[in-house]
């Protein structure tokens, strides 16, 4: 579905919102600190889901039991992002997106399979209009 079909499907239908989130523990530091893995990471995630990336943006944070790294993917149906914590062996994932052709649950699956964390907790929410 076109951007141009899938506003005018919202405007008919309300809008359909999933959100993917959960905790990853026991996930190896090293790939926790690497910015630019993590970045290439959420982009092929993004297309996983059939979304539409607008842009990537990331950080690097040095700073003891807060250093991490988060990563931020702005899609047309909303976000992507990964905010980690290697001292604690540690990240967060959240996949939101609205529109019935967006997958956010196969790009959270995805995430979970690459960073291979020991275990993991998922939620889902229903955030749509209707």
């Amino acid at each position: 579905m076109s951007t141009t079909s899938q506003l005018e499907y919202e405007r008919l239908n309300g809008v359909i919102g999933k959100h993917v989130y959960g905790n990853l523990y026991g996930v190896d530091p090293n790939i926790l600190s690497d910015e630019k893995f993590l970045r290439s990471l959420v982009i092929k995630a993004a297309e996983i889901a059939n979304v539409h990336l607008v842009e990537v943006k990331s950080w690097k944070f040095i700073n003891g039991d807060k250093e991490g790294v988060s990563v931020l993917a702005l899609v047309v149906e909303s976000h992507i992002a990964i905010h980690t914590w290697p001292v604690y062996r540690f990240a967060t994932v959240d996949v939101y997106t609205c529109g019935d052709h967006s997958m956010p649950d196969k790009a959270f699956n995805y995430i979970v399979s690459v960073l291979k964390p020991r275990r993991y907790i998922v939620n889902y929410a229903d955030r749509s209009s209707d």
